[in-house]
């Protein structure tokens, strides 16, 4: 209510990006406060056996992860960590630094709950990230979003994933391979079946190999899609997913369409909120019907409550992310998302989250004997 009333309103009259960087550096402050860390993390953090679970061999708290996007350096992993997510996901992180693309790149859709970004991958790099993860305070995994370099030839970008793995490589616990970014010229065709295999194939190779130069256990590796393609495409995407192979996807990135948005906009970039909540629900039923539910799917695309973040677990999404949800309803929406979750478990009879996985909504679940 805070939030909404006070701190919202305020941040709103900021232009979209000053307003990110200003909640970033408070979060980062905040971060090197542990009395108000521990205060937060009661606050906020459900502890919940019925919440706890288990994906890609990570052991997960609750299913409500923080999307990457939000700290694309980890400025403020510490903080995040303290408002109830089960776990976060930095980045995204190309090799080196880059600037992004030109602003102003960032801009708010009140009257549709959205956002469009056209960002291009603006971050320290992998060098930068990695030395804040070694110091970060960790109490949640920590996933890791990995894109190329704005000037790095397709034909060279497994150079470039390959490059980011290995950095951040003892400081990620899982990584995600983005290759659907509308915003960095050319990524998307790294979704074609041949390019994407290829360059899986090489990822999933080198990752093997790091684990044994380093002897420990491979590091869980996703790749993360568009929304935007066809159920052709995303058939080849699991076939080629499933060859590899890989541990599971990543579904949705930002969408090209504005179909439906109530606002006038003429901005290129990717749109993320409300309007992407239903295709987002779909590629993921899609998904975990046509590879039988053996593809863990992280769910992301318009979660604004906990109704929404249940319609895709009952998808198939083993775990959500929140990120523009969280822009407009502040920072107790994870809290407030796994709340709510216990609630629709308890009704629906489930006693643990990973019964509701990919079980219909309108199916009834059977309820526990006595």
């Amino acid at each position: 209510m805070l939030y909404r009333w006070l701190a919202r309103p305020l941040l709103f009259r900021l232009d979209p990006e000053q307003a990110h960087r200003l909640s970033l550096r408070w979060l980062h402050r905040l971060g090197r406060l542990p009395p108000l860390l521990r205060l937060l993390e009661r606050w906020c953090c459900i502890d919940h056996p019925m919440l706890q679970t288990r994906v890609c061999g990570l052991e997960i708290c609750n299913p409500v992860g923080l999307a990457a996007g939000l700290d694309k350096n980890a400025e403020a992993v510490a903080a995040l960590s303290a408002l109830g997510f089960g776990f976060i996901e930095v980045g995204t992180v190309t090799p080196r630094p880059q600037p992004g693309n030109p602003s102003p790149r960032l801009f708010r859709l009140p009257a549709d709950y959205a956002l469009i970004n056209r960002l291009g991958f603006n971050n320290e790099g992998a060098r930068a990230v990695a030395q804040r993860l070694r110091g970060a305070r960790r109490t949640i995994p920590i996933g890791v979003n990995l894109g190329k370099n704005a000037d790095t030839p397709l034909n060279e970008a497994l150079d470039d994933y390959c490059r980011g793995l290995e950095a951040l490589y003892e400081v990620g616990d899982y990584f995600v391979v983005n290759v659907s970014s509308p915003n960095t010229a050319g990524l998307r065709d790294l979704q074609g079946s041949r390019q994407l295999g290829d360059l899986l194939t090489g990822l999933h190779a080198h990752n093997q190999a790091l684990a044994r130069q380093r002897q420990m256990p491979p590091r869980p590796l996703l790749v993360k899609i568009a929304p935007d393609l066809s159920s052709d495409e995303l058939d080849a995407v699991i076939a080629v997913v499933q060859g590899v192979p890989l541990d599971g996807i990543v579904a949705t990135n930002t969408t090209l369409a504005r179909q439906g948005l109530a606002s006038t906009v003429a901005e290129p970039g990717g749109l993320s909120g409300l309007p992407l909540r239903q295709r987002s629900t779909e590629v993921i039923r899609h998904l975990f019907a046509r590879s039988q539910g053996r593809i863990p799917i992280i769910g992301v695309g318009g979660i604004f409550s906990a109704q929404d973040a249940y319609e895709k677990i009952r998808a198939g999404a083993s775990l959500v992310q929140i990120y523009t949800g969280l822009i407009y309803k502040g920072p107790g929406l994870a809290r407030a998302i796994n709340t709510g979750l216990l609630h629709l478990l308890q009704r629906d009879g489930f006693t643990h989250v990973s019964q509701a996985v990919g079980r219909p909504l309108e199916v009834a679940a059977t309820r526990p004997s006595a």
